[in-house]
C-alpha cells in the first residue's frame, strides 16, 4: 500500500464517520400537531374525546405536542359553562390543550362568549381552521 492508497482509506473513512455522525445528529420531530373535530353534544362523545388528547398528550409528552379540539355544530353547546363537560374542558385548558368554538355556530345557536367556559378560544369558521390546520401539517382525528 502507498502512502496515497492510505490516505484515500482514511478519508473514505473519514467520510463515512462524518455521515454517520450526521445521521445520528438530525433532530427527532420536537413537536407533534394534532387537531380534533367535535360536533357533537353527545357528554359521551366528549368524555371520549378528552379522554384521547389527555392520553395522547401522555404519551408524547405535553411538552411534544400542540393538540387543539375544533368544536362547531350541535357540539358548541359543550363548550357553555355549564356543561357536563365544561369542568374537564377547564382541566384540559391547564393541561395545555386548547378548546376552540366556532363564531358561525355560536352565532346559529345565539351563544354569547359569555356563556362560554372562560378557557375557550375563538375561530371564525370551525370548518375553515380544521382546513388550514391540515395544510399545516396537524394530524387531524374526529374521535
Amino acid at each position: 500500500m502507498t502512502i496515497s492508497s492510505n490516505r484515500r482509506q482514511l478519508l473514505a473513512g473519514s467520510v463515512a464517520l462524518a455521515a454517520v455522525g450526521t445521521a445520528a445528529a438530525a433532530p427527532a420531530p420536537t413537536a407533534y400537531k394534532a387537531v380534533f373535530q367535535v360536533t357533537d353534544a353527545d357528554p359521551g362523545k366528549w368524555h371520549m374525546t378528552l379522554n384521547n388528547v389527555r392520553n395522547a398528550q401522555a404519551e408524547l409528552g405535553a411538552a411534544n405536542v400542540v393538540i387543539e379540539i375544533v368544536v362547531y355544530g350541535p357540539g358548541i353547546a359543550m363548550l357553555k359553562a355549564d356543561s357536563d363537560v365544561a369542568a374537564r374542558i377547564t382541566e384540559a385548558s391547564h393541561a395545555g390543550i386548547h378548546a376552540l368554538a366556532c363564531e358561525n355556530s355560536m352565532r346559529g345557536f345565539k351563544l354569547t362568549r359569555e356563556q362560554m367556559v372562560p378557557q375557550v378560544g375563538y375561530v371564525p369558521s370551525g370548518a375553515a381552521h380544521l382546513i388550514r390546520r391540515q395544510a399545516e401539517g396537524y394530524a387531524y382525528i374526529r374521535p
